[in-house]
């Protein structure tokens, strides 16, 4: 069997990366060849992100504008923007903090390397079998961070339940005095 379906097959199973924020629309037309640029304001705007964060995450090296003007400001690409997308989703669904996203950032760059190393026309199907393998160790890797944060979440629920479970016990309780 040919790995070309394995990664096929790994790419159809794999976790979908959280949706992008619905303020994340299309640009107006650009020249042809060239993809529209924004600017710190408008990619903060149509983000939802501030443009205070937006530096903040390019100074930790989560994301990088794709261009910048002569005199230094940012330009953000559509790319860009899915990215943020990306992080403020892995914030506010699962709870990460920024150096795990961090890492599931590292994991999905590694995989679009891995997938463009598959495809090139010089790849052979033994090296193709390792890409593969090494694909799968790091979808496990991410799995493993969001399993740490479902077990915290757990952790978190079974306290509440048993502090719930313990103020019943003393409302019900016939011993506990009511207030006068």
């Amino acid at each position: 069997m040919s790995a070309a379906p394995l990664v096929e097959a790994a790419r159809t199973h794999a976790v979908p990366a959280p949706a992008v924020p619905s303020a994340v629309e299309a640009p107006a037309a650009s020249p042809p060849g060239r993809p529209r640029l924004l600017g710190i304001g408008e990619a903060a705007s149509r983000t939802g992100a501030s443009e205070r964060a937006l530096r903040y995450y390019q100074q930790l090296g989560l994301i990088t504008p794709s261009g910048c003007t002569p005199g230094g400001l940012r330009r953000y690409s559509e790319e860009d923007l899915v990215r943020v997308g990306r992080l403020r989703d892995l914030q506010r669904l699962l709870g990460l903090n920024l150096e795990e996203i961090r890492a599931v950032f590292a994991n999905d760059d590694r995989l679009a390397a891995l997938r463009r190393e598959y495809h090139a026309e010089g790849t052979d199907d033994t090296r193709r079998r390792d890409i593969i393998a090494e694909g799968l160790e790091v979808r496990s890797e991410l799995r493993a961070t969001v399993n740490g944060k479902l077990i915290a979440l757990q952790e978190f629920l079974a306290d509440l339940d048993a502090e719930r479970d313990r103020l019943q016990r003393l409302l019900t309780d016939p011993g506990v005095a009511s207030p006068t």
